[in-house]
């Protein structure tokens, strides 16, 4: 009996055995070591899922490559003809590949408009603009979002139709009231023009920001000590940084492409902006395609320099604001 007893206990082992190694060890591990083990083999086996079941992005990137295409293609063919001779363009056409590096119309365009001036002009009107924008913006949204000064509602239903307004309504009244001031043809009367019209936009944008601040922050900062207006400049602007950096960046790229009040406002050659300098010469008899390819490109090059050195603000600031 006790021979066949050993024999039936044996005879199991003996079938495990024959199983393989890879079933004894399955057996004895410990469950989360399992766990453990398994999980890449799973990650790895649902990628090719994943991907097989959105087919539908690779359509959406052709789509959105495609879009990237056709607006960067204008900007090449510009680039393209700015480099071009006049007899090159004549012969070949605008589409064509220059057979060499004609710099000559750059230089003419340069030196005949006096760019450089022009460029320092849409600049300090640009950064004078983002920066006393910005700051009304937030002395406006502090007094309304978290003031919450009587009438909240209806200077914010002003705000809301002062952003709504043409600037072809307000030429009159501005034209004469630059010329009571004695600010016609000056830099100041642009820099007070857009930096009230952008601080209008800001306020709207950060009085609702504003409005949902937490409340604990203010709670502590006055226990501390601090007035209203510490609070706002310790804990209300660093807090609302990010927001800030935006407003700051569209104010300066929305005042550097602004065309029709400096137009008005501008006429001495010495005032005006890079933009108001490209509008007025394309009438030029002077001005050929090539001429005229080479200021659009000089025009369009220090916008985008300032979008990609501001890139990662602007990112981080819209991404902040989402989180929030």
């Amino acid at each position: 009996m006790t021979d066949r007893t050993e024999r039936r206990r044996a005879a199991p082992m003996s079938d495990l055995a024959g199983e393989g190694q890879e079933g004894m060890t399955t057996e004895t591990q410990d469950p989360m070591t399992l766990t453990a083990t398994r999980a890449p083999q799973r990650r790895t086996a649902e990628k090719p899922a994943l991907r097989e079941r959105n087919p539908g992005r690779f359509l959406i990137l052709t789509i959105l490559l495609v879009l990237l295409l056709l607006i960067v293609a204008p900007l090449l063919v510009v680039a393209v003809n700015a480099v071009k001779s006049p007899a090159d363009y004549a012969a070949n056409g605008p589409l064509s590949l220059p057979g060499k590096l004609h710099w000559q119309g750059i230089v003419d365009f340069w030196n005949r408009v006096d760019f450089g001036l022009k460029l320092w002009n849409s600049f300090i009107t640009s950064l004078a603009v983002a920066v006393l924008g910005v700051i009304l913006s937030v002395l406006n949204a502090y007094a309304l979002g978290i003031g919450r000064v009587r009438g909240r509602l209806w200077f914010l239903v002003f705000f809301l139709i002062a952003n709504l307004l043409p600037q072809e309504v307000l030429v009159y009244p501005l034209y004469y009231l630059s010329k009571q001031f004695g600010l016609y043809d000056s830099l100041f009367s642009i820099i007070i023009i857009f930096t009230v019209i952008q601080s209008a936009f800001g306020t709207y944008l950060l009085t609702s920001v504003y409005t949902e601040f937490p409340k604990e922050l203010l709670e502590a900062a006055a226990i501390d000590g601090a007035g209203k207006w510490r609070a706002l400049w310790r804990v209300v602007v660093p807090v609302s940084r990010p927001t800030l950096a935006v407003l700051f960046t569209f104010f300066f790229i929305w005042t550097w492409n602004e065309f029709f009040l400096p137009l008005i406002f501008l006429i001495s050659n010495d005032n005006q902006t890079v933009p108001v300098a490209l509008g007025v010469l394309q009438g030029d008899r002077m001005m050929d395609a090539t001429t005229t390819s080479a200021s659009a490109l000089i025009g369009i090059i220090p916008a985008m320099v300032f979008f990609l050195i501001f890139q990662r603000t602007l990112t981080r600031g819209i991404a902040a604001g989402a989180i929030k």
